[in-house]
């Protein structure tokens, strides 16, 4: 099971990375030619060590080799033709054969950091298209996501999620890339070699290897762990970092900056610890490598100095010995390199499992595969004994109400009681849990939701505005603004004025969540949003009692030009705004417990009454 789930994970890691086929081919092409020039840099050094260790007549004679055809009798008969020529030279001119021998390794070595330098140019290109995909679908995402996911996770986590733990997969690319295409094929090459030129020696090595293999692997599962509570500690961090920007004029006004940057504080401690010992975990894997190549690189000179020192025949040369011994430091280098890659594979696994818990979170909100299109509202909206919960706790309780198309109906009742929620089952930011939800006798369920939410106007008491031009908020959704229809639903909204005095009038850009307006101009632009959309249904969420009495004013006449010829649903605090609905709906603890208009209601001296009467309407 553990290893099914490792497989699926680089799995999804090369998906990510072979999306770019041609990219990822010119990768690995690279970085293949670099391990081939690299032994040749390391092999070519044979002629000179041999022109070092020996006098030209100490060399044993080398005859010119015949092709014996066979695919791999090529690579033989081109190294035993390199040594014929090789001795051919150094017998009639050794300079001339050291000049030789010193030309082909700088040629070799240019070769070798061109095609490096190749494979880094393009990963760079394809580590960060994977970035930009991975971050897009989380984005998506999590725009996609129904509202309930948002009451039980934070922003600042999926910040977090798209920031850092994107990274991670970045970092992890790469590692697959040297992992499976480059650092298996240069262990195979260099280990062949080492064979060619000592079997025993090569033997004791890989002998010897394994240990350091078990020692890494067993700081590889605890760096995953503790990799996994470092990014979940960074959501909590930038969760933080978000409060606290967002609310900073309530800190500043309470006097809570010790407290908050207390708390802030003990959070990022907790981070800095928890990285730390990633790190200190992740680093340590080479170190140790390292190490234990060292000490296994030490254990063959004491065996092959034995060798040649004991044997008399020449079955091991002092410069055969030299070339073995650089050629097994250069095979520690991929050794230590997967080593490493696989720390990272390890590191980056917590964050694709945080990146696919967001990826694969459940949506609840799912259009049916044959949605029915709607384009108009014709006759009724009705609530058939609808219930709602959010997870296990009753919200809303055998709700049953019937709406006819340009009626007004108000709903009122404490804080906490379901008008919000109610209402926000209308445009499925939620689905019922009990019950129907029926438009001209269709079910919400079974509509198309872009259909459905196109019906659908909503102002709500916050003003959600955007940091782009006024053009673009009123126009909200549409790629093309039309300039004369903005302009109408800025003048109905009572907004038209005050925008012309903006700096640059419609293209004002007016700064994060409208920032640079006033909270009544903030509200009539976001009315001018919702009469430019022309919606047949209109959802009024408290959209007056944030306001000052002269900004009330001026909203509340655009609120009445905006609800003109409209279905409409006022959910409001402030009675007084209501007293003019067709039908007024009481709710308390999730149910309706009175309906009727103000003065039938007013005579029944029930919930509404006592409401009035404590706001003074009575």
């Amino acid at each position: 099971m553990y290893i099914c789930k490792i497989v699926s994970y680089y799995k999804e890691i090369y998906n990510y990375t072979f999306k770019y086929k041609t990219t990822a081919f010119i990768v690995v092409l690279c970085n293949l030619l670099f391990v081939v020039f690299n032994l040749l840099s390391l092999v070519l050094f044979i002629p000179v060590l041999q022109l070092i260790f020996r006098k030209p007549e100490e060399l044993i004679t080398v005859l010119e080799p015949k092709f014996e055809g066979g695919f791999f009798a090529i690579f033989n008969y081109i190294k035993d033709y390199y040594n014929f020529w090789m001795y051919e030279l150094v017998k009639s001119d050794p300079k001339d054969a050291l000049l030789f021998v010193c030309l082909s390794v700088v040629a070799a070595f240019f070769l070798k950091n061109l095609f490096r330098y190749g494979a880094v140019w393009y990963q760079s290109e394809l580590r960060m298209a994977v970035v930009r995909d991975v971050r897009d679908a989380l984005f998506l995402k999590s725009l996609e996501l129904p509202l309930s996911y948002y009451s039980n996770e934070r922003k600042g986590d999926l910040m977090a999620r798209m920031n850092s733990d994107v990274g991670e997969i970045e970092v992890a690319v790469v590692s697959l890339l040297e992992l499976i295409f480059r650092e298996p094929l240069a262990i195979v090459i260099n280990v062949a070699s080492l064979i060619y030129l000592s079997p025993e020696l090569t033997l004791v090595s890989l002998f010897l290897l394994p240990i350091s293999a078990f020692v890494i692997s067993r700081i590889g599962k605890s760096l995953k762990r503790t990799a996994k509570k470092g990014q979940e500690q960074l959501g909590f961090l930038f969760s933080a970092m978000e409060e606290g920007l967002g609310g900073i004029r309530i800190i500043k006004a309470f006097n809570a900056i010790p407290q908050f940057f207390s708390n802030f504080k003990k959070i990022n401690l907790e981070h800095q610890q928890l990285v730390t010992r990633t790190f200190r975990k992740k680093d340590l894997s080479p170190l140790l490598n390292e190490f234990l190549g060292s000490a296994v690189m030490l254990s063959l000179v004491w065996f092959g100095g034995k060798m040649i020192l004991e044997s008399d025949k020449e079955a091991l040369t002092g410069e055969v010995f030299l070339t073995f011994v650089i050629v097994f430091s250069q095979l520690l280098r991929p050794i230590q390199s997967v080593s490493n890659n696989m720390a990272n594979m390890t590191k980056a696994r917590a964050s694709q499992d945080r990146i696919n818990e967001v990826l694969n979170a459940d949506e609840k909100i799912i259009e049916k595969e044959n949605a029915i299109t709607i384009t108009d509202f014709y006759s009724s909206i009705q609530f058939e004994n609808v219930g709602f919960k959010y997870g296990d706790e009753p919200v809303l309780n055998a709700i049953n109400l019937s709406v006819k198309k340009g009626a007004t109906i108000a709903i009122v009742g404490e804080s906490g009681s379901g008008k919000s929620t109610m209402m926000d089952l209308l445009p499925r930011f939620y689905d019922v849990t009990e019950g129907r939800l029926l438009i001209d006798g269709i079910d919400v369920r079974d509509l198309k939701i872009m259909d459905l939410r196109g019906l659908i106007g909503i102002v709500s008491q916050e003003s959600i505005l955007f940091n782009v031009s006024v053009l673009e908020n009123i126009a909200f959704g549409e790629v093309y603004p039309n300039m004369e229809r903005a302009i109408e639903a800025a003048k109905i909204a009572n907004a038209h004025n005050f925008i012309i005095e903006l700096e640059n009038n419609y293209d004002t850009i007016i700064g994060e969540r409208g920032n640079k307006l006033s909270g009544g101009q903030k509200q009539r632009l976001s009315i001018a949003r919702a009469i430019y959309k022309d919606p047949k249904i209109l959802i009024l969420d408290e959209a007056t009692s944030a306001l000052d009495t002269e900004s009330e004013k001026l909203v509340q006449e655009a609120l009445e030009h905006l609800m003109k010829n409209r279905t409409s649903f006022v959910i409001a605090h402030r009675l007084s705004t209501v007293r003019n609905a067709d039908e007024i709906i009481v709710l308390s603890k999730g149910r309706i417990v009175e309906k009727g208009n103000h003065i039938d209601l007013m005579q029944l001296q029930g919930f509404y009454f006592k409401y009035c009467s404590l706001q003074g309407l009575v």
